[in-house]
């Protein structure tokens, strides 16, 4: 077994999923879609995605994940480490 770089086991957990935020868990919603004339149609809610590099001080390493604005703000607030941790043990990142 060959070993395995620090930066390219980051890249194999942090791989994008689509449309899935990776700090929050957001992904598609299904609704209706109503008229004036009140006819409903089935519609998709997308969340607000992100591509967003982030600089891992302890690592040394940048990192891109695909996060919602949510999941932006909540980084501001709890740091970048807090929130990889508790969305590795959420299950939102492999």
């Amino acid at each position: 077994m060959h070993p395995v770089s620090k930066q390219s086991y980051f890249i194999q957990i942090f791989t994008a999923m689509s449309r899935i935020c990776q700090i929050t868990g957001k992904r598609m919603m299904v609704g209706n879609k109503v008229s004036h004339s009140n006819i409903k149609t089935k519609r998709r809610f997308y969340p607000n995605l992100q591509t967003k590099k982030f600089y891992l001080p302890e690592e040394d390493l940048w990192i891109t994940l695909r996060v919602s604005a949510d999941g932006i703000r909540t980084i501001n607030k709890k740091g970048i480490k807090a929130c990889l941790i508790e969305s590795v043990e959420k299950g939102y990142l492999d």
